[in-house]
């Protein structure tokens, strides 16, 4: 591959120009001009990605299955180049970013293996019956199925693993949805990178162009185009709540409405029980400050807000997480716009009625934390100290007893996390939580931080509204793959016109 960018709309395998540019904003080098992109050229991908599925959505397991390999290997072969443009242009230092794309690779490989293994169709089989009475039963058969061309919104956090070959794009490709890419504008070269992978893998495969598109865009009228048009059968994006709930609504209100599996952050409160903090304060304390600043704070997962019991086990934690974000040095955030969105946002927190510990320090866009305190009192009232401010900001809340603490674990909207710290002697506090842990969150985790978040068949990556769009979705880990897929019923269809999946012995159900 060439090292040059392009700059142009990767549709159906043509690199398309259109009149109006935007500038890269890369933390350091010179900015780059991206073709910005039209309802026009929206209209051209969704429509290619329409073709494409008569043939890519009944294509076999394995010839999917080959292709994201394909795509895996064409990513790994030019990793150098991905990862120098991803590093300038999000501020990320190369050796998370390594990490973050053998993360999207492996992504790639499970769906590979995990649509052959096959388990996921969830074939049923209820045998005819027709000597039944006092009616016959019909043979009935279900299975999964693709639902059609997908949208994918790139993600500003991770330009590599939740972008333009990230989760969303894996397991709508896996499931047999051609993807349509909307390029997120704060890394547009390296999305360019990556499409030019995925565009080699389909070429490689002899797959249909359409399968995949990316179109570029720093403005609102890609985006908006992209969920209405009504090639698309539904949406996967990572972003903001306001952005999200902004889509959303235009999914809902479309001729068709359509599923919109928006992952829109928490602030994933973290419950440190009294003996657990008795007995290592200053640990936990630590600990969760390097979680809070892991990235400069912009992961979904980060964990801004402590809540535990007021008094001197309290101060200690306190103490040492102030200590440790102290310490820690300014860091790079991912855009200008998100650097100002959270000097903004402490400094609103700062207004309320909260202790001020540590005041953020800003330089562009390389910022430092901040750290506040509240008693549960008052956040209890004020619904606003448990809104996400993205970045590396933290909030303790000091609650005078264990009831005050349920009540407030109860006063959370929807989270993509709630965890517990605790030892064997917290068991009954803990199990006082546990319900309503399990009914805010999509993850509920103890004696550990969120920032990581495993891909793996049993993960769940999603929650409660705002969290998530969609309540009973992931959008990590092999479960994902459900988002875009349908099941439909065969009834008294010969075998030789059913999938050939079909074929398979071990139906989940016979009678």
């Amino acid at each position: 591959m060439a090292s040059e960018l392009i700059g142009k709309h990767l549709v159906a395998g043509e690199w398309i120009a259109t009149w109006t540019t935007f500038e890269s904003s890369p933390s350091e080098g010179a900015s780059s001009k991206f073709c910005e992109g039209t309802v026009d050229v929206v209209d051209r991908a969704c429509e290619a990605a329409e073709r494409a599925f008569w043939r890519y959505g009944y294509s076999s397991r394995r010839e999917r299955a080959r292709f994201l390999v394909a795509i895996a290997e064409e990513i790994e072969a030019d990793s150098e180049a991905i990862v120098t443009i991803a590093a300038r242009e999000s501020g990320l230092p190369a050796s998370r970013l390594n990490g973050e794309l053998v993360r999207t690779t492996g992504q790639l490989r499970m769906f590979a293996r995990h649509i052959e293994d096959g388990d996921y169709l969830d074939l049923r089989h209820d045998a005819a019956l027709p000597e039944r009475t006092p009616m016959p039963r019909p043979e009935l058969r279900l299975m999964q199925r693709p639902i059609g061309p997908v949208a994918v919104f790139g993600a500003s956090n991770f330009p590599l693993a939740f972008s333009t070959a990230g989760g969303d794009t894996a397991a709508a490709l896996a499931a047999g949805c051609p993807v349509v890419v909307k390029g997120h504008p704060a890394h547009p070269g390296t999305g360019e990178r990556v499409a030019l992978a995925v565009d080699a893998a389909i070429k490689r495969c002899g797959l249909d162009a359409g399968v995949f598109s990316m179109v570029q865009g720093a403005g609102q009228e890609v985006g908006q185009a992209l969920v209405q048009h009504p090639r698309i059968k539904a949406v996967g994006f990572t972003g903001s709540l306001s952005g999200g709930r902004a889509l959303y609504d235009l999914c809902a209100r479309r001729a068709e409405p359509i599923p919109f599996f928006g992952e829109l952050g928490s602030v994933n409160p973290q419950f440190v029980l009294p003996c657990a903090v008795e007995q290592n304060a200053e640990g936990l304390g630590r600990n969760w400050a390097a979680s809070l600043t892991l990235g400069a704070g912009q992961f979904c997962t980060n964990p801004g807000i402590v809540v535990l019991l007021a008094g001197v086990h309290a101060d200690r934690f306190t103490a040492a997480a102030l200590r440790a974000l102290q310490e820690t040095a300014g860091q790079t955030m991912l855009t200008d716009q998100i650097a100002r969105r959270y000097v903004e946002g402490q400094a609103d927190l700062s207004l309320r009625k909260v202790r001020t510990l540590l005041t953020a320090v800003s330089h562009g866009r390389v910022v430092s934390p901040s750290l506040y305190s509240t008693t549960g009192a008052v956040f209890l009232k004020d619904a606003a100290l448990s809104e996400e401010v993205f970045g590396p900001v933290g909030l303790i809340v000091e609650v005078e007893s264990l009831r005050e603490m349920e009540d407030v674990a109860l006063r959370f909207a929807g989270q993509l996390t709630m965890t517990v710290h605790m030892n064997d002697a917290d068991i009954d506090a803990a199990a006082r939580l546990m319900p309503i842990l399990e009914r805010k969150a999509g993850r509920v985790l103890f004696n550990g931080f969120p920032t990581g978040v495993e891909v793996a068949d049993a993960m769940v990556h999603g929650g409660p509204y705002p969290a998530s769009t969609n309540f009973g979705a992931t959008s990590v880990g092999a479960m994902s793959i459900r988002r875009f897929l349908r099941p439909v019923c065969y009834q008294n269809v010969p075998l030789a016109l059913l999938p050939k999946d079909f074929d398979r012995s071990d139906s989940r159900h016979s009678a």
